[in-house]
């Protein structure tokens, strides 16, 4: 079972501490499975941890928390080398992809490196759904703001593209995303803008928004127009609230 058309879930959340473990997957990663409509069996989730290098410690925190989750997690690694002889043929066989935070820059120019832009295009378009936060949202976008080069924000303009905005992650909990958002749609720089609080994911069909959905209360979601010459517009978007997953 995949998706009845190409999916993507961004989101600027997904991970909550857990009880016994160290972090769990809170309900925007449980929404991404949902989305793939998979019933009758364990989910196949892969995990994607480019953007923090493959570092070895998130991925085992991310193999426990799956675990919990009742997922049949698949670990992309890439450094030093693929550890998966057939990474498209895995990547299909996936309910929802869960990309990890972290550089998006790195993640771009490496993804390319082994053919990941396209080999995720493609998933998408077979049904699997596209999901992760911050870096990992905001890479199936033309762009957005991003830490990547420095502790100074700065914008990165050739994201995957797979869908026609930008994307701002972390509106509410980084004093310096929402101007640059700004500025960069009003100088062009980046297009209408979509822009996430924590705990906030937008959900995409095709390339349409359709919904924004929220795992903590209070948090909304932002579209970020070009207005002229004058400052962009911000339209605030309310989210639905998803439930706490059992797990």
């Amino acid at each position: 079972m995949t998706a009845p058309e190409p999916t993507i879930l961004a989101t600027s959340g997904g991970h909550r501490k857990g009880s016994r473990i160290w972090v769990g997957f809170d309900a925007l990663v449980h929404h991404a499975v949902e989305l793939s409509g998979v019933n009758g069996r364990r989910p196949k989730v892969m995990y994607v941890g480019t953007a923090v290098g493959d570092a070895e410690h998130m991925a085992a925190r991310m193999a426990e928390a799956a675990r919990v989750a009742g997922f049949d997690l698949t670990p992309l690694q890439l450094f030093p080398m693929p550890n998966l002889d057939d990474i498209e043929g895995t990547v299909l066989e996936q309910d929802a992809i869960w990309v990890m935070g972290g550089s998006v820059a790195n993640l771009l120019a490496v993804w390319r490196v082994h053919g990941l832009d396209e080999i995720f295009r493609r998933a998408w378009a077979a049904g699997v759904v596209l999901s992760g936060v911050s870096a990992g949202s905001i890479c199936w976008f033309q762009g957005g703001t991003t830490d990547s080069f420095g502790p100074r924000l700065r914008p990165v303009t050739n994201a995957l593209g797979y869908l026609p905005y930008g994307n701002g992650v972390h509106y509410d909990s980084d004093a310096g995303r929402r101007p640059l958002v700004h500025d960069l749609v009003a100088e062009g720089t980046l297009p209408e803008t979509h822009c996430t609080d924590d705990g906030v994911g937008l959900v995409y069909q095709g390339t349409k928004l359709v919904e924004a959905v929220s795992e903590l209360p209070g948090k909304a979601a932002y579209i970020v127009r070009r207005n002229g010459d004058a400052p962009p517009l911000e339209e605030r978007i309310e989210p639905r609230r998803l439930p706490e997953p059992k797990a």
